[in-house]
């Protein structure tokens, strides 16, 4: 029997090419984010020079991604108890089993030192069979220690004065060209959509939702009502037009959905906070790439807080009042661990071990997890881009006319194109020209 697909059935050779197809386009996007992250951190430190109240701005933002993590978890914790997925769920214990991958506060903080001045590390598996042994290494890099190296380099850069200049102009120009590569990855979209949704219909279908009805619709209306109901109130308190955001975000929010990657999203969710949303580029090359490391309301705050109350009630464990207190703060404070670790399954393992629940429950929630984990990435990036507006607004910073216009600009042409192309259209009527008497052509206006 041939490998099986998350289903549990035999891939055929349509699920193959679509997975093979929708892969492919997200390895690319995740192959171009270690460069860009750190050249955009690096060039964004530095613009904060020329930002009025720089350090403020960096509080609010954390201030915020706090705010927006801690009323996410309060859903996810209200509908888990109004739901009672854990109690409605048909499903045996004996189908429980241990994380390949678990999370805990000694890894993430461990995360926090690089390894290396690219954050990256290297893992060898060795796969032993009848006809010998084979090996086989893979290379990843760490979100989180490349952000340490960024903000630390960064920094330095600032207070080295003018002996850095020649530094950032290079670092500048690194991010130009990184920024026109992820411009060509992104253009072809349309055919890893195509692949990443086909494969999703293909491979998992609803029918693994049968067991866990409960549970995934418990998470679902958790992320609906984050998205459709609690940041609109957000936009709606600080003055902002729902509709506005929500056209100027969809892309990103789109993207993010099919992509099940938030970092992969991270270019067009930094291009859409800029262009369409008006945030200042200064401020948004700052509060995006950090956000998306670190500001993950569906990961992070309602699917762990919804995920170990389900636990809980699986193995028929009752949750005080601290217990729901631990969550909540495990929520607001661990998020980082999810970009310095892997996934939200990480990120759920950290939080049931520290409440005190069996882990084991995790393997029952495996088989769904590709499914929740669109919507959960979709809630994700919606949060990246609504802080750096928020904060924009509140300190007067943002475009407003640039906002309420949303998708004015086309995301796929770069600055100085639409510069250079502006200045053209302007300075066309005086290149209006009028034949002389020699049969050459002189310029309408000009001097005799």
């Amino acid at each position: 029997m041939g490998p099986q697909d998350a289903a549990g059935e035999v891939p055929n050779g349509l699920t193959t090419t679509l997975d093979t197809i929708g892969s492919s386009f997200v390895t690319l996007l995740k192959a171009v984010v270690p460069p860009l992250i750190f050249t955009a951190i690096v060039a964004s430190i530095a613009n904060l020079r020329t930002v009025t109240n720089a350090a403020r701005l960096a509080g609010q933002t954390l201030l915020w991604f706090a705010i927006t993590a801690a009323i996410s978890v309060a859903v996810g914790i209200g509908l888990g108890l109004l739901f009672q997925p854990g109690n409605r769920a048909s499903v045996s214990l004996d189908a429980a089993s241990e994380p390949g991958r678990t999370g805990t506060w000694l890894d993430f903080l461990n995360g926090l030192i690089p390894g290396n001045v690219l954050g990256l590390g290297a893992s060898t598996q060795v796969e032993v069979t009848d006809a010998g042994a084979s090996a086989s290494t893979s290379v990843s890099f760490n979100v989180l220690q490349i952000l340490v190296v960024a903000l630390v380099i960064g920094i330095a850069a600032l207070k080295s004065g003018k002996k850095a200049d020649p530094f950032l102009a290079f670092n500048r120009s690194a991010l130009a060209i990184v920024q026109k590569v992820l411009w060509w990855i992104i253009r072809l979209a349309p055919i890893g959509t195509a692949g990443l949704i086909g494969y999703a219909i293909a491979a998992y279908g609803w029918t693994s939702l049968a067991s866990l009805a409960w549970f995934a619709v418990a998470i679902y209306v958790g992320l609906a009502v984050v998205l459709f109901v609690v940041y609109p109130i957000l936009l709606r308190t600080n003055g902002l037009k729902i509709s506005s955001y929500f056209k100027g975000a969809w892309p990103a929010i789109q993207l993010a959905f099919v992509s099940r990657s938030s970092i992969g999203t991270l270019p067009v969710t930094q291009r859409v906070t800029e262009r369409n949303l008006g945030v200042p580029s200064e401020y948004a090359s700052f509060a995006v790439p950090l956000a998306a490391t670190t500001k993950m309301d569906g990961c992070a705050s309602i699917y762990p807080a919804i995920s170990a109350i389900f636990v809980a009630q699986i193995f028929g464990i009752d949750l005080s009042i601290t217990d729901y207190l631990l969550i909540a703060f495990v929520s607001v404070v661990g998020s980082a661990a999810t970009a310095g670790l892997t996934g939200a399954i990480v990120m759920l393992t950290l939080t049931l071990s520290t409440v005190g629940l069996p882990l084991a429950g995790v393997g029952l929630l495996l088989a769904i997890d590709p499914i929740l984990d669109m919507g959960r990435t979709a809630v994700n990036v919606a949060g990246q881009a609504l802080v750096p507006t928020i904060v924009a607004k509140r300190e007067g910073i943002l475009d407003l006319e640039q906002y309420e216009a949303a998708t004015a600009e086309d995301l796929f042409v770069d600055e100085d194109d639409a510069s250079s192309e502006a200045t053209t259209e302007a300075t066309a009527p005086a290149e209006t020209t009028k034949p002389t008497p020699s049969g050459e052509k002189e310029p309408v206006g000009a001097p005799a």
